[in-house]
């Protein structure tokens, strides 16, 4: 029920607690019910803003870091978490909830604003320290999570105390009001972050944008609203605090080019040629001029190396190219070097290309170090590219089409690859292979990853697959080309690469006698592979499916 209540007598100030906050109605410049209005907009806003920060942390650790699960889990678990005691907490501040809320909006703009730079920072300039800076990107992340869900859980029992103080009104009443305010916020900022921020302005810019924002928010309500509940040297604290985090996030937002390049740089060394951030993912190319090997890294992760390529691409190809070839489809392979090798085979009439990223493509296509490398092979007329999601293409394929299906995909421990390693994935390859057809994947490294490494043979196995399992070594240079960026851990980085070869029957795992002699694969370090990758089998595991996956 709606309570009124007489104002102050004029000249007198409002009633204040023993903690020297005002317990009487706060006397506004406006209408109450302007005054209402004022204050669920600025809901509105701040949920907006506090969904953006708790989608960059996890976008950025999952980019930094590797299995977006992972990260989403422990960001949203402790970010909630630490709401809760966040609204705990603020109930000691509702006597002075107008200086409260001011402080704690100055505190999340400042906090949430710079979490996407420090976050990179630390991943940056710590990632080859080892030891205690092992885990710090994770452990700043943990921090900046809990920071950020401390701040946000206290906004509300604030919030609540300024809006019954404009007009009271029964608790439930007020809630709705306030929820209603705060989860169409919610939605704004969930839409704007992949739809705007993200595209236009990219996830350091946009967090310094989003902090802006909720500082000047957050400042203009309570110095506008509220100041006259605010002592003149709360309110000269809360404006010159207010400008300081603006100061900062305006000073980061300027250096941000700057700091990405330097960053960039700690990451690849001062080699970069090319970076660029597709729809997809963030593309950088390294070397490639003045005798330096090229290096192609997807998302932070080795793709290719010119070290050791053609280790990788052989292995991969030429055994699935021992039987008939006219018809060859590669499934992802956008850099253009398992094309290569296909080519290289007598009797290729089609090769038929699916990649999700296009601007791979057209490096593929353009870049005089990257073009070299793969022989200009999408400059061939039998070459034929797709740009589009290999699962969705193979659903509308033409059953019996290929006599070899190369599966050219990123590491099956990734969160995003997983449906790419699913028995339901495999089930559509194995329908669009011909009689006598081979299908060739790539499964991660067989030292390193054994379970993972298994897991897609027996999810092969499941699909109706015979497998051949078989292995290769590689991988020199001291970069993870596997779910986690580990940019300088040598330690840590893969130095093999495992296959599977699966047909209807038992697959012969050879090289073709009439076909081109690769370079470095030969018929006894192909038999050596699989002896080697034998040696790591762990039986029984179950398949990997779209429902449940298990990598």
């Amino acid at each position: 029920m709606i309570e009124s209540h007489a104002p102050a007598p004029p000249g007198c100030p409002p009633p204040r607690s023993a903690a020297g906050g005002p317990t009487g109605p706060a006397r506004l410049p406006v209408r109450p019910g302007t005054g209402r209005f004022l204050v669920l907009a600025g809901v509105f806003v701040c949920a907006a803003c506090g969904l953006v920060y708790e989608l960059e942390l996890v976008a950025l650790a999952s980019y930094l870091m590797g299995d977006s699960v992972t990260q989403a889990s422990v960001v949203l678990s402790v970010m909630v978490f630490a709401m809760g005691i966040g609204s705990l907490a603020a109930k000691r501040l509702r006597p002075l909830a107008a200086a409260g809320f001011g402080a704690v909006e100055a505190a999340l703009a400042l906090v949430g604003g710079c979490s996407a730079m420090a976050l990179y920072a630390v991943f940056a300039w710590t990632g080859d320290w080892g030891g205690m800076w092992a885990n710090g990107p994770r452990c700043l992340l943990v921090a900046f999570s809990l920071a950020t869900g401390l701040l946000i859980g206290a906004e509300v029992p604030l919030l609540m105390e300024l809006i019954q103080r404009i007009r009271r009104q029964d608790a439930g009443g007020a809630v709705a009001d306030l929820s209603a305010a705060d989860y169409v916020g919610a939605l704004v900022g969930g839409l704007a972050f992949p739809f705007l921020l993200l595209p236009f302005l990219g996830q350091l810019t946009g967090a310094l944008l989003t902090g802006a924002v909720n500082a000047v928010v957050g400042g203009a309500l309570v110095l506008g609203l509220f100041r006259r509940d605010l002592t003149r040297r709360a309110r000269w604290l809360l404006l010159v605090g207010n400008v300081l985090v603006l100061a900062v996030l305006a000073s980061a937002a300027v250096l941000v080019d700057d700091f990405e390049r330097a960053a960039r740089q700690a990451v690849y060394g001062d080699d970069v040629r090319v970076a660029l951030r597709t729809e997809v993912q963030e593309v950088v190319l390294t070397g490639g001029t003045r005798g330096r090997p090229l290096d192609l890294f997807l998302d932070g992760r080795l793709r290719v190396s010119g070290r050791d390529e053609l280790r990788y691409h052989e292995a991969l190809v030429h055994p699935a190219m021992s039987g008939p070839h006219g018809r060859v489809l590669i499934l992802g392979g956008g850099d253009g070097m398992a094309a290569r090798e296909v080519l290289h085979h007598p009797g290729v009439d089609r090769v038929d290309v699916v990649e999700l990223d296009a601007e791979v493509i057209r490096l593929a296509r353009t870049d005089p170090a990257l073009s070299a490398l793969n022989r200009h092979a999408f400059g061939d007329p039998r070459v034929h590219v797709t740009t589009e999601d290999a699962f969705g293409w193979l659903r509308g394929a033409t059953p019996a089409t290929y006599d070899v299906v190369v599966s050219d995909l990123p590491d099956p421990g990734m969160t995003a690859s997983t449906k790419l390693y699913s028995q339901e994935f495999y089930g559509l390859a194995r329908r669009v292979l011909a009689p006598g057809g081979r299908l060739v994947v790539h499964a991660g490294p067989v030292a390193a990853g054994p379970r993972v490494y298994w897991t897609v043979e027996a999810t092969l196995r499941a699909a109706g697959f015979r497998t051949a399992p078989y292995g290769t070594g590689g991988r020199r240079t001291g970069f993870a080309a596997g779910p986690d960026r580990t940019p300088a851990d040598r330690s840590r980085a893969p130095r093999d690469w495992g296959f599977v070869l699966a047909a209807r029957t038992d697959p012969r795992l050879r090289i073709d006698p009439d076909g081109p002699r690769p370079r470095v694969l030969t018929q006894a370090s192909l038999a050596a592979g699989e002896r080697a990758a034998r040696r790591t089998r762990i039986a029984g595991l179950p398949p990997s499916t779209l429902v449940h996956p298990r990598y």
